[in-house]
């Protein structure tokens, strides 16, 4: 049985075709992603973008229609990430562990800021779902720098 080692080096692979990590980690990063990109295509696209009509946030107010266009720029970089990390999982593999980093550092500063400058609304805006994503993606994230080495051959038949 081979040893499980956890390894940065991976989030820099010399080839970055071959992801050697649980197969489980990229799944995860894709089911993260199309959450990912419905929500910047939202932002992008919804008249509000998805501000009241999803995050229960009031555009009525002065300033509202600043809250409907800073949402709906940050859905297009939203959407340049997600990008991204589509092509990843489509041609590069192995920098799986590096889109897991980038996912999980989001996760953690949304939660961060959240706390330091937290938003108004009716209701718990979908964004809070970053509580649960976070601890998910470091998780997956820490998995993805695992290999399970291969035994050694001895040259014996």
């Amino acid at each position: 049985m081979g040893a499980v080692r956890p390894r940065v080096s991976r989030l820099l692979p010399s080839d970055p075709a071959a992801f050697r990590g649980p197969k489980w980690t990229a799944g995860a990063l894709a089911a993260v992603n199309a959450v990912g990109t419905a929500r910047s295509l939202i932002h992008i696209i919804a008249p509000d973008s998805g501000a009241q009509s999803i995050a229960s946030m009031d555009t009525h107010v002065k300033g509202g229609k600043n809250i409907i266009a800073l949402l709906g720029q940050w859905g297009g970089a939203q959407l340049l990430e997600s990008g991204l990390i589509w092509v990843v999982l489509w041609r590069y593999r192995g920098l799986v562990p590096l889109m897991l980093g980038v996912v999980t550092a989001e996760q953690a500063l949304r939660v961060g800021i959240g706390r330091f400058k937290p938003l108004a609304t009716a209701h718990t805006p979908p964004g809070a779902l970053s509580r649960v994503l976070l601890p998910a993606s470091a998780l997956a994230l820490a998995m993805s720098l695992n290999q399970h080495e291969e035994p050694r051959q001895t040259g014996r038949a």
